[in-house]
């Protein structure tokens, strides 16, 4: 689950801006989940509320848990797929929309040093 969260975000790949956000699509199992991603830094699944930043061509979430999953990224389009972190197996998503505006009852977690990295 805590790769829906993760994933959907937008990203500066090499020096070129990739636009991220959006509302993402995944399938688990034979649910349809939705990941919101949004350019404050946030991404939200369900009341559940992440902070995403890029680095390079990896993705990092936290959750406020106090340090950064670290996931490998690769963006064509409208598909996003991630690898790596606490995944068994890439998961691809799809964005299917813009992002909506983060309400404001729901607070972005504060990033972990750039050290704390889950591994």
């Amino acid at each position: 689950m805590r790769w829906l969260i993760a994933v959907g975000v937008t990203a500066v790949a090499a020096q070129t801006p990739v636009r991220l956000t959006g509302d993402w699509q995944a399938k688990a199992g034979d649910e349809i989940r939705h990941i919101m991603v949004r350019s404050d830094s946030s991404a939200q699944f369900g009341r559940d509320l992440a902070r995403w930043r890029l680095v390079g061509d990896s993705l990092w979430i936290t959750l406020g848990d106090g340090v950064w999953q670290v996931y490998g990224m690769k963006l064509a389009g409208d598909k996003l797929t991630i690898s790596g972190g606490d995944l068994e197996k890439p998961v691809t998503l799809r964005r299917v929309g813009p992002p909506t505006a983060r309400p404001d009852t729901l607070t972005i977690p504060e990033p972990p040093a750039p050290n704390q990295r889950a591994w």
